[in-house]
């Protein structure tokens, strides 16, 4: 394998005319929508689709992302009850731990009565990632294609396409999860919720890592068709069965939506990612010199909870400073143990010394590159400088913190009501979902080939 070691941005793909237009769409980027909008909207776009005697595999996000699914599916379950012979739901775990049972009934609004009561007739499963026996393969796409799909960013390298067994032996797979700005791919939603949702560490690993050689300050809220939304839609190209999707625009907190639209899953996503580049992208005028990202306790540990830094980073001074405020989260990724071996580090580090890291899970390098930001590397010197500084102020502790390569501060230590008065600090409260970009970036900086 090659890659390029540049940070170039390649072109990305402006939506195609008229795929948005395909989805049908309730709700735009002003407003939320009442619950009975909601429900009225969903039994009518799934009393139009063959269902009937049909298996379906029922595709949700796991409780790290914000989404009011109760508002959801009691109207899915109403329109299905009777019609579809069987509803498996999938948790899209990635490589995320497995839901527990009391945490799928809150992500479900089963809390009083359980997922059994709530859903009569469904079955509800995590998404077992590290199960062989539960994936199936779907095939590989070529070292040549690859490089084509990522603008040759990615050369020498086949990807085998694998994915939860549920994905391809049901008739209907009916995915529904939010649209929000993303670190890798541009904006989440659609097809991601196959690729990596459902899938294992190849496709994983491979788009993560396009992504990462791209860098996340560059593709997040990129409103297009980036290399990594290429590469997740020519592997859910090769699922055989039917593919639908229910994608929304969730109001800041999680508790409303401002839109939802239904259709295949590229139309449904381009849909509400043109409404989320518009709710979920908070633009400012100048730069600050420090960021305080409040991390809700949805995220419970690093892995998760550094969306707080994605997504602010952007608006970050040079030599400024990113501080992620997470008392909460104890662990930095107990399902990623490799991490610790390798630390935080720029994107640089690991291209420069490819040799020495090209073994290690791509993943993992493209997390920690995610929480680094940009920077540089002299492997004459073995300097690394980071373009800003980042604490974890967490409930880890400061040799620990210090042994992942990022600066340790005491979450006790901050005052944060003083630091809201500080007009050189931004505090971001639930940080996580809005991205935040500079104004200078509206007129395409964050969007266009660089």
């Amino acid at each position: 394998m090659s890659a390029r070691t540049d940070t170039r941005t390649p072109q990305i793909t402006p939506i195609p005319e008229g795929l948005a237009e395909r989805a049908a769409l309730l709700g735009g980027p002003e407003g939320i929508l009442g619950d009975q909008q909601i429900h009225d909207f969903v039994l009518e776009q799934l009393a139009g689709q063959d269902l009937d005697g049909k298996s379906i595999c029922l595709i949700v996000p796991d409780g790290t992302r914000s989404v009011p699914l109760p508002k959801v599916l009691p109207a899915i379950h109403g329109a299905l009850d009777g019609r579809a012979a069987s509803v498996t739901v999938l948790i899209a775990l990635g490589t995320h731990a497995a839901m527990s049972e009391q945490a799928i009934d809150r992500l479900m609004g089963s809390t009083e009565r359980g997922v059994a009561a709530t859903y009569p007739g469904w079955e509800v499963v995590n998404h077992a990632w590290d199960d062989p026996d539960q994936i199936a393969d779907l095939g590989v796409i070529s070292a040549e294609q690859i490089s084509e799909l990522t603008g040759g960013l990615l050369n020498g390298q086949p990807m085998d396409v694998q994915i939860n067994r549920l994905v391809v032996e049901s008739d209907v797979n009916l995915i529904v999860g939010p649209v929000f700005p993303h670190e890798v791919v541009g904006f989440s939603g659609g097809n991601k919720y196959f690729f990596p949702g459902c899938s294992v560490h190849d496709v994983i690993d491979i788009s993560h890592w396009v992504g990462a050689l791209i860098t996340a300050s560059r593709i997040i809220g990129a409103l297009g068709i980036t290399p990594v939304r290429q590469l997740i839609d020519a592997a859910s190209d090769l699922i055989p069965s039917e593919k639908l999707c229910f994608t929304m625009d969730v109001a800041e907190g999680g508790a409303d939506l401002g839109a939802i639209a239904f259709g295949d899953p590229q139309a449904a996503w381009a849909a509400c990612a043109k409404i989320s580049a518009q709710t979920h992208i908070t633009y400012v005028d100048k730069p600050y010199k420090r960021i305080v990202a409040i991390v809700p306790e949805m995220y419970e540990d690093m892995w998760t909870g550094a969306k707080g830094f994605y997504k602010s980073e952007p608006v970050c001074a040079d030599g400024g400073e990113v501080i992620i405020y997470a008392p909460h989260i104890t662990e930095v990724a107990a399902m990623h143990p490799g991490l610790r071996e390798i630390g935080y580090h720029n994107i640089e580090y690991f291209t420069k010394q490819w040799d020495r890291f090209k073994d290690h899970p791509w993943g993992e390098l493209a997390h920690s590159t995610h929480v680094t930001g940009l920077g540089t590397y002299d492997p004459e010197t073995g300097e690394e400088t980071q373009r800003v500084n980042r604490y974890f102020a967490t409930a880890i502790s400061k040799e620990e913190t210090e042994a992942y390569n990022v600066l340790y501060m005491d979450p006790a230590s901050l005052d944060l009501d003083a630091l809201r008065e500080d007009p050189d600090t931004l505090v971001i409260d639930h940080a996580g979902e809005v991205l935040f970009r500079l104004a200078s970036d509206r007129d395409g900086g964050a969007t266009t080939d660089q």
